[in-house]
Formats: C-alpha cells, structure tokens, sequence
C-alpha cells in the first residue's frame, strides 16, 4: 500500500496525539514540541486503551489509563506496566502534508535511539 495524506502539518498541535484509521490499523499521529511527528500504534500494549488519548511528553506518549510511557521512536515501552512494544510506523512530510504508511513499519533496532 502507498502512504495516504492524513492532513497538513499546520493541523496537527504541538504535544498532541490524533487518532487516525487507515484501512482498519489505528494509528497515533503525534507532533512534539520540537515539532517533529511520528505514527505510531494506537492501542496501548497493557490493555485496549487510544494512546492517542493519552498524554505527549518529550519524545514519550504516555497512557492516560495506567501510565505506561511510549518512546515515539521506537515504539518500546519505558515504564509499566507494558512491557510490549507498539509499531511504529512510516510517516513522510511532503510540500506540507503528513503522509503514514500503514504497511511500512519502522525497525526500532536501527534508530537513532539505539545508536
């Protein structure tokens, strides 16, 4: 599958996660203070909750039901009670627009992260 437009840059708030369904994978779309986004998988590891609901801190989304925290780049879980990591996904920023696809996911071991 291709990546699909999901909206401009402008649309999405700084340390916010937005909610998105492309061909039935939930998918959290989160900008952070810096200003860089990411997509990553929207249901939280520990239990069936939208971490897209959740609370954006530093490059982490943390789940707003037990408080697990989610590296944006790599999808591990940094504090439990998940243990499980979520994907990450393929975003791309053409002339403005944030294109995910939902088919790409990322290898958490070749971050920068990991370096």
């Amino acid at each position: 599958m291709a990546a699909v437009k999901i909206c401009s840059l402008e649309e999405l708030n700084a340390n916010e996660a937005l909610r998105v369904e492309i061909d039935g994978v939930a998918i959290a779309l989160v900008k952070d203070s810096a200003g860089e986004c990411f997509a990553i998988g929207d249901t939280c590891t520990h239990g069936d909750i939208s971490l897209a609901e959740g609370f954006v801190e530093d490059d982490t989304l943390e789940c707003w039901a037990h408080g697990s925290k989610f590296s944006l780049k790599t999808g591990r879980p940094l504090t439990l009670p998940a243990y499980e990591p979520v994907p990450v996904y393929e975003l791309s920023i053409i002339d403005g627009d944030i294109y995910i696809d939902p088919t790409s996911v990322i290898d958490p071991t070749t971050t920068k992260e990991n370096a």
